[in-house]
């Protein structure tokens, strides 16, 4: 996959978490500059999902660190074995948001 393709991939990516979000109807902040995400909490904390490029990955920061997803068949997968993204962010805003959040992977 080329860059320019990369990156329209892990945009659309981005885009579909914005709306899986969206969707669930948990009372959440979404800010997107870019290739950034910001998805924040009443109690003022965040999550942030960004592309890196140059690594071909995406880039999750919550409470409890910090993650990296490349893609691999398909699916965004942790490099070091947290599983796939959408699971993962499912996990994490129902944790920082207090109340049960299912996204999943179109």
């Amino acid at each position: 996959m080329g860059d320019q393709a990369f990156l329209a991939h892990a945009e659309q990516t981005l885009t579909r978490i914005e709306d899986a979000l969206d969707a669930t109807g948990i009372d959440v902040d979404l800010g997107r500059s870019g290739v950034v995400l910001q998805i924040e909490f009443d109690d003022g904390s965040k999550i942030i999902v960004n592309i890196q490029s140059p690594m071909r990955e995406i880039w999750v920061a919550t409470r409890s660190g910090g993650y990296h997803f490349r893609e691999d068949a398909g699916r965004w997968q942790g490099t070091r074995g947290e599983g796939e993204l959408y699971a993962c962010l499912s996990r994490w805003v129902s944790e920082q948001g207090g109340q049960p959040v299912l996204l999943s992977a179109p």
